[in-house]
């Protein structure tokens, strides 16, 4: 008899930097999530969906929870808090070549709260000796009554599959909810405007991070097939736009390189990007900005 199909949402949390985008890049086989070793890089909740002929698994990458300091960071403690209801697993990824801290301390009390099971997914063992991985996990476990603990390097692909098995446990006889070719739920003017973003991020540094944000304006297939992006990137200051267009504009030019190798990956088509930076003010304290660039209280 042939076993039922299996389906369900799988939260990932965890503090800012351990991992979770590269954790579902690595799942879903394609960069969906962008990646940064700055924190809070993921503001949005990403979902990558992960199918096989016996299941589909739709992850849900939340925001860094961390030590609010803005309107902006309050949506993101909120969007990743307010996913862990809705779930049938909550992965906790903690990093583990950095050892137990107070911001670990911080989500597993948060966690102690809710119904649903929570499988500790120690990322980043590629980076640590063997006999550390021992007393690391018995120092969780003591904190916290953990559904499954599992040590992976989402980086490497180390104990994934293992990772997905434990989490197939968990999940209901359910519908197929999204077709098998499909890996996020994102429309690709969402995906394309966080890989512009990736890019600032590699190559600004401080202040600058932080106080971008990036929307595509148009997106339209032209008659040769190539596809022309036009999209905006805005900054809260004059000094910051200065640094992102970069010495007679060497800064967007090498932005808009990268990113075009990427989106053009996503889509499977050559793109004409076009890049402009506009200022606004203090964008990520200001209610009207933010729902206009996208960061809705009830997303």
């Amino acid at each position: 008899m042939k076993p039922k199909f299996k389906s369900g949402f799988v939260a990932i949390v965890g503090r800012p930097n351990v991992g979770k985008s590269t954790l579902m890049n690595q799942v879903i086989g394609q960069k969906i999530a962008i990646m940064s070793d700055k924190p809070q890089t993921t503001r949005n909740k990403i979902h990558g969906v992960y199918t096989t002929p016996e299941m589909q698994i739709v992850f849900l990458d939340t925001p860094g929870i961390h030590k609010r300091q803005s309107k902006l960071g309050d949506f993101m403690n909120q969007t990743a808090l307010n996913t862990l209801g809705e779930v049938e697993a909550v992965l906790f990824l903690a990093d583990a070549s950095e050892g137990f801290g107070g911001g670990d301390r911080f989500i597993i009390e948060r966690l102690k709260g809710i119904r649903t099971p929570v499988i500790l997914i120690l990322n980043k063992i590629d980076k640590i000796e063997p006999e550390q991985l021992l007393p690391l996990i018995e120092e969780y476990r003591k904190l916290n009554d953990f559904a499954e603990i599992i040590p992976i390097s989402a980086m490497h692909g180390n104990n994934v599959n293992t990772m997905l098995e434990q989490i197939t446990k968990y999940l209901p006889e359910g519908p197929q909810y999204y077709p098998e070719d499909q890996i996020t739920d994102h429309p690709e003017q969402f995906v394309c405007a966080e890989l512009i973003r990736e890019k600032i991020l590699l190559n600004t540094r401080e202040e600058v991070p932080h106080s971008i944000a990036v929307t595509i304006e148009d997106m339209k297939v032209e008659g040769n097939g190539v596809v022309h992006i036009s999209a905006v990137i805005f900054v809260e200051r004059d000094s910051q736009k200065g640094i992102i267009i970069g010495k007679q504009g060497a800064m967007l030019k090498e932005v808009g390189r990268l990113a075009r190798k990427d989106i053009e990956n996503l889509l499977g088509s050559k793109i004409f990007l076009e890049l402009w930076v506009k200022v606004k003010k203090d964008w990520r304290n200001q209610d009207r900005v933010l729902k206009d660039l996208g960061f809705h209280k009830n997303s």
